[in-house]
């Protein structure tokens, strides 16, 4: 088993404390990329609190992540359960 290692980032002007696996530098990265969309629809959505800018960013990555499994599957036929064991090992590192 692989040690964790604690990485500060921030999202949305909040600072959060993660234990990761993984490389931290990548856990930084998507941190980052996460930001700079809720921030993209705080500029676009001014009066939106940050649940709700939270939930447009959900909806916004999901619609990606749904259209790259219709890419993949059109593209390789992959097998249904695979793509959703991909779909679970994301989330669960979302």
């Amino acid at each position: 088993m692989e040690d964790k290692q604690s990485v500060r980032v921030t999202i949305l002007s909040r600072a959060y404390t993660l234990r990761v696996a993984g490389d931290p530098r990548e856990v930084e990265a998507v941190a980052a990329s996460v930001n700079d969309l809720m921030l993209s629809i705080a500029g676009r959505v001014p009066d939106a609190d940050s649940t709700r800018i939270a939930v447009l960013a959900c909806l916004h990555l999901a619609d990606k992540l749904r259209a790259l499994e219709k890419q993949v599957q059109a593209k390789h036929g992959v097998d249904p359960q695979l793509v959703e064991q991909l779909i679970a090992a994301v989330e669960e590192a979302v």
